[in-house]
């Protein structure tokens, strides 16, 4: 069996770190407005990036540094470990300003982005050891059980292989799906696992028709010892019940897990559909069809270009205003109910179905050039249609999920 340790990163396993370590960047951003702000600036660069991004299968190295910079994967993390702990709202707008810009980097910025908040729920070791000498260390994921915990003295083995790591070639950790065994008279449960780098490999299998840049290839362990304070009872998460809400007991960490991961989902997607009106817009103004004329003047384009925005600023609303109501409950100190959960679960499936019905819409309307490698617009359209596949856009188990809420019954999905 071999020993899980994070001696690469961050030293022997249970040596006390640093709370509050300084992020490697120099020049940090003190709010999420400013994260925010940097990440702006950097969209035209990250747009000349998307091909680049696309053909390796991976973000570029250079990206990684440049959205360390802004402090936009930071807004979600402890400020007691050098995160800006901010509004998730912030958030969510930035996630869909880079995806506006490139899917790929707003797909991993949204899901790398949200771990920390989800880090922030593990015992205060495993975060010590996480960001204890760099609060820009990053977390990858792959929530489906891909492996079986088995416990032993002082924690667990794990075997496994995981699918969709997203992000997870710029990691140093992994948050895993695992059933952990309870033995021939009880059913397996449902836990998640913090796993360093050094525990596991990474197999590149990551060739796909849309977000090719995010690198979501497969992680394989072999029979590893997990310390017990690296894992965590989703039935605790889920209820409020984690351990780091001993330590991390802002508003913030009282938000539901289905919620802000999911929407980090959809965020991404809305931001691909931006992108794409944005793209399309442009194109309106100077493409010239020699059947039909100015596509300023023809009506049917004109048509989707109104529809599609009206949509898309439908789901953005929606989303960014069900997390602010629901943050806002948090700060109050009132419990995330049933209702509001299943509701912002409503709005967050729909809010992704809806952008893309949107921008296909759209890029039908946008002649033959959109089908170029080289236009931007199919390469968003493709990322969207791709990102659809997320479990997390399973439409009708949370529809059905909010109507049996509606009607007083127990929900079916998981993640409520």
């Amino acid at each position: 069996m071999s020993v899980d340790t994070a001696t690469s990163t961050t030293g022997a396993v249970g040596e006390a770190k640093r709370p509050g370590a300084q992020s490697s960047a120099a020049d940090a951003p003190t709010t999420d407005a400013e994260a925010l702000e940097r990440l702006r600036a950097i969209l035209p660069t990250l747009r000349e990036r998307a091909g680049a991004a696309e053909a390796a299968r991976r973000l570029p190295d250079e990206t990684i540094r440049d959205l360390k910079l802004t402090g936009l994967t930071r807004i979600l993390q402890p400020r007691r470990y050098g995160g800006l702990e901010g509004d998730p709202v912030r958030f969510y707008e930035g996630v869909m300003a880079a995806g506006s810009a490139c899917g790929s980097t707003g797909w991993v910025c949204g899901v790398v982005g949200v771990h920390p908040w989800q880090v922030a729920l593990f015992d205060d070791r495993a975060q010590q050891e996480v960001w204890g000498e760099d609060s820009d260390t990053w977390v990858s994921s792959s929530y489906m059980p891909g492996g079986r915990l088995t416990r032993t003295d002082g924690g667990f083995t794990l075997t496994g292989r995981w699918a969709f790591s997203s992000g997870c070639d710029h990691c140093q950790w992994a948050i895993l799906g695992v059933m952990l065994d309870r033995g021939e008279d009880k059913s397996p449960e449902m836990w998640n696992v913090l796993v360093p780098r050094t525990g596991y490999r990474i197999e590149d299998t990551w060739h796909t028709m849309g977000l090719r840049g995010t690198g979501s290839n497969d992680i394989i362990i072999e029979d590893l010892f997990v310390p017990d304070y690296r894992a965590i009872n989703l039935i605790d998460m889920f209820s409020w019940k984690s351990p780091g809400l001993a330590v991390n007991t802002a508003p913030l960490y009282r938000l539901s897990f289905g919620t802000m991961f999911a929407n980090a989902i959809t965020a991404s997607i809305i931001g691909m559909a931006e992108g794409v009106l944005q793209e399309g817009t442009e194109s309106t103004r100077v493409r010239v069809s020699k059947n039909w004329g100015k596509a300023s003047e023809d009506p049917h384009t004109l048509s989707a270009l109104g529809r599609a925005a009206s949509e898309i600023d439908a789901c953005r609303t929606q989303l960014l205003g069900n997390v602010a109501s629901m943050f806002a409950k948090a700060s109050r100190g009132e419990q995330i109910s049933i209702d509001d959960r299943s509701r912002a679960r409503r709005d967050q499936v729909q809010g992704s179905a809806r952008a893309i019905a949107a921008i296909d819409d759209l890029f039908d309307r946008s002649g033959a050039g959109v089908i170029s490698d080289q236009h931007p617009m199919q390469r968003l359209w493709r990322d969207a249609h791709a990102g659809r596949h997320h479990t997390a856009n399973s439409v009708d188990r949370s529809l059905q999920s909010y109507a049996l809420t509606t009607l007083g019954q127990s929900p079916i999905d998981v993640l409520l």
